[in-house]
C-alpha cells in the first residue's frame, strides 16, 4: 500500500494535540537514535536538517546534544506542528522551520547532518530520496535515521490487511550503502500492551498512525476486529501490538 501525503497530512494534523500522550514508541525510537550518535563521538555538525519533526520530540533532543551548530533546520509535513516544536527548542542559533512533503521541496544544501525519527517508512521513493539528500550533504556528513520494518504493527496488518511496504534492515543497508558508508545498523521487536482492541484503534489514531486506510469503521466491521485481535492476540487481560523499529548511522562517502 503505498502511502498518500494528503491523508498522511490529515491525520498528523487531527493528532497535534493527542500524539505527545501516545507516542511511547515514538519517544524510545527518538531516544535510541541519539544514544545511536553518542557512540559515535566527534560530531560537531554547523548544519542540521531534521525531517519529520512533529512535535519535536527528537528536534529537542538535537539541540540539546549539539549546541554549536549554526542552522538548525526543522521540516515536518504538517504546518501546524512550526509553533509546537519552535517552543520545545531552546537555542541562540537559528532553527528554520520548513513546511512540506520533503520528497519535493527544497531542502538546503551544505548539510553536516541529517536525522529523521520515525518518519522515512512514510516515503514514495525512499531510495531516491537518500540519493536526493546526499546531493546535499558536505563530504564526511552523517545521516542517522530510524524507520520502521518488516514487523511493524505485525497484529494489526494480519486482520486488516492495512499496512506499508516496509524495508528490511539488509535492504536498508544496501539502499544506503550506495551513497554512504553505514556505520551502524540495528533493529528491535518492541511489544506494547493494551487493555482492550478497541485501545489500540485509539492508540493508532491519536498518533496519526491510521493514514493509509479511507475505509468507514462501521459497526460490523468493528466488531469483527474486537473478535478477530482478541481471539488471535490477546490474553484474559491484555492485547499486544508489536513495533520493529530499524536503526542506520551512516556517513557521506
Amino acid at each position: 500500500m503505498i502511502p498518500r501525503k494528503d491523508k498522511i497530512r490529515q491525520r498528523f494534523t487531527r493528532a497535534v494535540d493527542t500524539y505527545d500522550r501516545q507516542a511511547v514508541i515514538q519517544h524510545r525510537v527518538a531516544d535510541t537514535l541519539i544514544t545511536l550518535l553518542e557512540q559515535h563521538p566527534g560530531l560537531s555538525p554547523a548544519q542540521i536538517l531534521e525531517i519529520g519533526c512533529c512535535t519535536g520530540l527528537l528536534t529537542s533532543r538535537l539541540a540539546e546534544k549539539f549546541r554549536g551548530f549554526s542552522t538548525l533546520y526543522v521540516n515536518d509535513l504538517v504546518p501546524d506542528f512550526e509553533s509546537t516544536v519552535m517552543d520545545r527548542i531552546r537555542h541562540d542559533a537559528e532553527c528554520i522551520f520548513l513546511a512540506g512533503d520533503i520528497e519535493s521541496i527544497n531542502i538546503p544544501s551544505g548539510l553536516d547532518l541529517v536525522v529523521s525519527s520515525s518518519t522515512f517508512h512514510w516515503m514514495e521513493d525512499f531510495p531516491a530520496l537518500i540519493e536526493r539528500l546526499c546531493d546535499h550533504m558536505n563530504p564526511e556528513s552523517t545521516l542517522a535515521f530510524s524507520m520502521y520494518s518488516t514487523g511493524n504493527l505485525k497484529e494489526f496488518r494480519e486482520i486488516t490487511r492495512i499496512g506499508l511496504p516496509y524495508y528490511s534492515l539488509d535492504e536498508l543497508k544496501q539502499i544506503v550503502g550506495q551513497y554512504f558508508t553505514v556505520l551502524a545498523g540495528n533493529e528491535e521487536l518492541v511489544t506494547y500492551r493494551f487493555k482492550h482492541p478497541l485501545d489500540v484503534l485509539h492508540h493508532l489514531r491519536e498518533t496519526g498512525v491510521n493514514s493509509l486506510d479511507g475505509t468507514i469503521w462501521n459497526r460490523s466491521r468493528l466488531n469483527s476486529f474486537i473478535h478477530e485481535y482478541q481471539k488471535r492476540f490477546g490474553d484474559w487481560h491484555h492485547v499486544r501490538l508489536t513495533y520493529h523499529p530499524t536503526y542506520i548511522l551512516a556517513r557521506k562517502k
